[in-house]
């Protein structure tokens, strides 16, 4: 007789669930019902007096996910309440153990667990008393490289016995201080959690056995996402029964810049003899086409342990590719086609957009805010609301008008220059008393206080940078002035010293913002423009598209998804590419099969022909762009091509034997390119030529009349008559004397 539980189970997943001896590696599809899977196999343990349910070690890893898995366990264990598993995170788990053996890491019973702030907070301190230049070795790289250390299990003695480059010196001694620090302070940061668990495993193996004893059986979830330590961690508690389950994907391993390691997911057969694999490949949320598509571009990863999705669903809607002109109209069209979902009657919250990198969001968000669609960023905030954006914005709003008391408390301290609370009370203080503006009240403070003391100097300077870019104003564009704020400013060699994922991700938004401030003849007319964005109100009700990154996705699903911009440089990533080759495409083309696998119904892929980048002649320019290598690893069977462009059909040729002038290489699209009627025709062109000549007048679609003043191959640098010279790829002109 079948257990009420194992009910509507298919068979891969009750075999997943029955397995209750050895290692088991269960290799979870996207879609397959994973959680459902790994809740029922401990219920059956519990149920079948495998082990009492406090034997039972359940890794999740997020607490939402720990939440509702104990939630869903209680629901079934009503009879064991005084009885439950150890469920949780790796960090929550280990603090449950490092509470019970504080003394065994050097700690007090009432250690502390830091934030962020605290931990980089602490890290200054060490580096003021050490006497190293905070400007050279920021507290953010510090703690990213501390942070790393952690995740490879590597304590301070350990990292001080590696040879590497001597540039590490500093850092390691850095490292062996914060921990003495810490100890003294009786603190521990997250990555101390689990290292000091794994220190205590090493030194003190009664306290190893006593919990190898205690977990008969080990559960671990989203097992393609653990990092070094994690997995140390794991093979430890499994040791003696050898127990272990872990479910998990190994095409969806994305996280490796968090220090995710693919190769424990890969590995797992080798590390665990006689390990049975089981693949869950039925997926119950997504139509065949999509599922085709996703295991298509899978297929070409070489580093995976195989596995095909299917699914009882029909064949649905064939996914459109799209090819645009530029980044401006494929926004257009996915605004246009969300229109057309609202007047079906579909519901916006079942609606998604997921991109590459955070700065695509604001030519999105731009066109939403003009025709009124309502939408929320997950997992970030809107493009204007960004941190970065706002303070350049503050000190643009500063410059305009000396007396924005608003943007004057904003930046007077960014980057950071010594100037405190105390400093802006005595400001606001003067504001006050003497009705005047904090610019006006920082002039007077400084008057009264004609000394050589840090602050004032810092002020000093601050309000001459501030008269000087107002000067500037009347002479340089919006754009060029901007610039000229971030870089003497040092908010950009701020961004650029940190060194970390997000730091780049700060930097790729203010060349969007550049980007975007071609839109406007000038400064006053993108000030007024900004604020009406910003003050749009926020508190729509009902129903808002999701815009999110790939990566924010993992997990979720919608009925329909856009995924714009699969261009090579932008997915797969540029800078993927450059730091990791091979496995970093591998990574990329795993973000691809995530992205894809969230569409239930409706997918649309799309890419421009061209886009506007703030380039290295520290201006904004159109620069081609190829559609990304994941396209041509769509199956043509199970995909529409649309060319919204109305370009003729040479617009779009590329030659790959030119494709390291781009720094990356590309199979191109051949499968997809044919003669067929809306599909684009593949021809070879030469770059090293042009048939513009010097003194021709041209044509620019954005900057229109001007006159090519240099030749540089196909690179050509024009004297446009309202935005003076541009240098633009011939491609993108016309011969005044075309039709």
């Amino acid at each position: 007789m079948t257990e009420d539980y194992l009910t509507g189970l298919n068979n891969p997943q009750k075999d997943a669930v029955l397995a209750d001896k050895g290692p088991i590696l269960i290799l979870a599809g996207a879609g397959s019902g994973k959680t459902k899977v790994l809740t029922t196999r401990l219920i059956h343990l519990i149920k079948n007096n495998k082990c009492l349910a406090s034997q039972v070690l359940c890794v999740t890893f997020t607490n939402k996910a720990a939440n509702e898995m104990k939630e869903r366990v209680m629901r079934l264990l009503v009879e064991k309440k005084d009885n439950l598993p150890w469920l949780g995170t790796f960090h929550s788990l280990s603090n449950k153990i490092l509470r019970r053996h504080p003394e065994a890491a050097g700690l007090k019973p009432n250690f502390t667990i830091l934030d962020t702030l605290d931990q980089l907070k602490i890290i200054k301190n060490v580096l003021e008393a050490e006497k190293i230049d905070i400007k050279k070795f920021p507290p953010k790289l510090i703690a990213s490289l501390i942070d790393k250390w952690k995740n490879k299990a590597l304590t301070p003695e350990d990292v001080l016995k590696k040879n590497e480059d001597s540039n590490y010196d500093i850092t390691k001694k850095i490292y062996s201080i914060y921990q003495e620090r810490l100890k003294t302070l009786n603190c521990v940061d997250f990555g101390d959690l689990i290292l000091h668990c794994i220190t205590i495993f090493k030194k003190i193996p009664e306290i190893l056995e006593t919990y190898q004893n205690s977990f008969k059986y080990i559960l671990v979830d989203e097992y393609q996402d653990t990092n070094e330590i994690q997995n140390i961690w794991l093979n430890y508690f499994a040791k003696k029964y050898q127990n272990i389950c872990c479910v998990g994907d190994d095409d969806q391993s994305i996280y490796s810049w968090r220090g995710a390691e693919i190769k424990n997911i890969l590995n797992f057969e080798k590390i665990y003899k006689n390990t049975k694999t089981i693949r869950l490949e039925q997926n119950y949320r997504s139509t065949q086409n999509i599922l085709e598509a996703a295991s298509s571009v899978i297929s070409n990863n070489k580093n995976r342990l195989g596995k095909k999705l299917w699914s009882d669903n029909k064949s649905g809607e064939l996914i459109y590719v799209n090819c645009y002109k530029n980044g401006f109209e494929e926004a257009v069209s996915i605004s246009d086609e969300i229109e057309k979902n609202i007047l079906k009657k579909i519901n916006l919250n079942n609606i998604s957009i997921l991109i590459r990198a955070a700065y695509q969001t604001r030519e999105l968000e731009d066109r939403f805010v003009k025709i009124n669609i309502p939408y929320r960023i997950i997992g970030g905030y809107k493009f204007y609301d960004r941190a970065e954006i706002k303070d350049t914005i503050s000190f643009l709003r500063l410059i305009n008008f000396h007396g924005d008391d608003l943007a004057f408390e904003r930046i007077v301290n960014v980057p950071k220059k010594g100037i405190g609370d105390s400093s802006l009370k005595e400001l606001r203080n003067i504001a006050l008393e003497d009705k005047i503006s904090l610019f006006e009240a920082c002039e007077i403070y400084i008057e009264k206080n004609k000394s050589s003391s840090k602050i004032i100097n810092s002020l000093t300077i601050f309000l001459k940078n501030i008269i000087n870019w107002k000067k500037l104003s009347k002479q340089l564009d919006h754009i060029d002035l901007t610039k000229r704020v971030l870089d003497e400013s040092g908010y950009t060699q701020m961004l650029m010293n940190e060194k970390t994922p997000e730091a780049d991700s700060k930097l790729e938004n203010l060349k969007e913002l550049l980007v975007s401030m071609r839109n406007f003849s000038n400064l006053n007319e993108f000030l007024e423009n900004i604020t009406l964005q910003t003050s749009i109100d926020e508190d729509w009700k009902g129903e808002k598209i999701n815009i999110m990154t790939m990566h924010s996705a993992k997990g979720l699903e919608f009925d329909v998804v856009f995924l714009p911009g699969w261009e090579e440089g932008l997915f797969p990533h540029q800078k993927s590419i450059d730091e990791s080759g091979n496995a970093g495409i591998e990574e990329e083309r795993r973000l691809a099969y995530v992205a894809i696998t969230r569409a239930k119904k409706r997918l649309f892929i799309s890419f421009a022909n061209n886009r506007k980048i703030f380039g290295t002649s520290n201006d904004v320019d159109w620069f081609p762009s190829l559609p990304s290598r994941f396209i041509d690893e769509l199956p043509q069977e199970v995909i529409k091509i649309n060319n919204n462009t109305n370009y003729k059909s040479d617009d779009f040729e590329f030659n790959q034997e030119t494709t390291e002038n781009f720094n990356f290489r590309s199979p191109g699209w051949e499968r997809l390119i044919s003669s067929k009627k809306n599909m684009l025709v593949k021809k070879k062109i030469t770059y090293n030529n042009t048939k513009f000549l010097v003194g021709e007048s041209v044509n620019h679609e954005e900057y229109g009349e001007g006159k090519i003043i240099h030749i540089d191959s196909n690179k050509l640098i024009v004297n446009f008559k309202k935005f003076g010279e541009k240098k633009i790829i011939d491609k993108f002109l016309r011969k005044n004397n075309d039709n």
